[in-house]
């Protein structure tokens, strides 16, 4: 060794170049080969990434960042292009009208581009059957595609107020004096309903294949039972009960318990409807303290497995 130069190389010294050259050339030759796959008159996502730089790293966190990376969506390199169509006359004079812009489209235009992907796929993102795409509720309204998010709805943390943006007479009900826990925080919209669709009425999540949503929280309501209570089948909680807010503890439709009941149940001889079930006897003086809440006797008021009358 020659004094003031540096200790010539080892074996092992040169089995670390070779490794670190070995790796760069594997890291370089996807991106290298994507880069001469793309074709005519796209840019490429690296082009994309000179001026929009927060954009694309926003993405980096997102998941439709799997577009970068996922050779079986075909589009490897070009990801931002998926949505924004091809970018090479932008990149070459940028300008509004030469670069698509979900978020300017019509509602049908951007819902299109969403559902190339995102069309019938087995999780609640196919909304073929939401009234938000029959009232042309874009899909941009609600989400943002750069969002650095796992989850790439807008305000992630607060669903409930963008919710509420838009469903001002629901939000109003929640602030009366009993209510499910959605203004506290304690849950959320999309715990009962899917805002992309689904085969229940008002877009109501579905619990054990086809029954409603509220049995996921109220299992004990949950039949069958020998002896059902026909509202409950038929109709579904809401025959009796408000789900957003009510002024009865127990979120009636109505402030008094008999008075839900005797919707039905009630012996009328000029009801121009003939009541479904059975008209309470006569000693059920209505006037009377004992007989104005009917839950005291008829205790099993979703349905019983041992009394006809829903008495236990």
């Amino acid at each position: 060794m020659i004094p003031g130069n540096r200790a010539p190389m080892t074996q092992w010294h040169l089995a670390l170049l070779g490794l670190a050259v070995a790796v760069a050339v594997a890291v370089a030759a996807p991106q290298w080969a994507a880069a001469q796959a793309i074709p005519a008159g796209y840019a490429g996502s690296d082009t994309c990434k000179v001026c929009h730089e927060d954009i694309f790293n926003g993405l980096a966190k997102n998941p439709h960042h799997r577009l970068e990376m996922d050779a079986k969506n075909g589009w490897v390199g070009r990801a931002c292009e998926a949505c924004h169509g091809p970018g090479k006359a932008h990149t070459e004079g940028p300008a509004a009208d030469n670069i698509q812009n979900p978020a300017n489209l019509t509602a049908e235009a951007a819902d299109k581009i969403c559902l190339s992907c995102h069309l019938n796929q087995p999780t609640q993102i196919g909304r073929l059957e939401s009234s938000h795409a029959g009232n042309q509720i874009a899909c941009t309204a609600c989400h943002k595609m750069h969002e650095s998010r796992p989850l790439v709805v807008r305000q992630a943390d607060a669903t409930n107020k963008l919710c509420a943006s838009c469903h001002l007479n629901e939000w109003a009900q929640f602030q009366r004096p009993f209510h499910h826990k959605l203004p506290e925080g304690g849950m959320s919209c999309v715990d009962c309903h899917n805002p992309h669709g689904s085969i229940r009425p008002p877009m109501l999540q579905s619990f054990a294949a086809n029954e409603p949503g509220c049995f996921r929280c109220h299992g004990d309501k949950r039949g069958p039972f020998t002896f059902e209570h026909a509202p409950v089948r038929f109709e579904g909680c809401q025959a009796c009960h408000e789900p957003h807010g009510s002024a009865n503890p127990r979120m009636l439709t109505r402030p008094a318990v008999r008075f839900v009941c005797l919707e039905c149940h009630a012996n009328l001889p000029n009801a121009p409807v003939k009541v479904a079930g059975v008209a309470p006897p006569a000693f059920h003086n209505l006037l009377l303290p004992q007989f104005q809440n009917c839950t005291v006797c008829h205790q099993k008021i979703h349905g019983s497995h041992v009394d006809r009358n829903l008495l236990k």
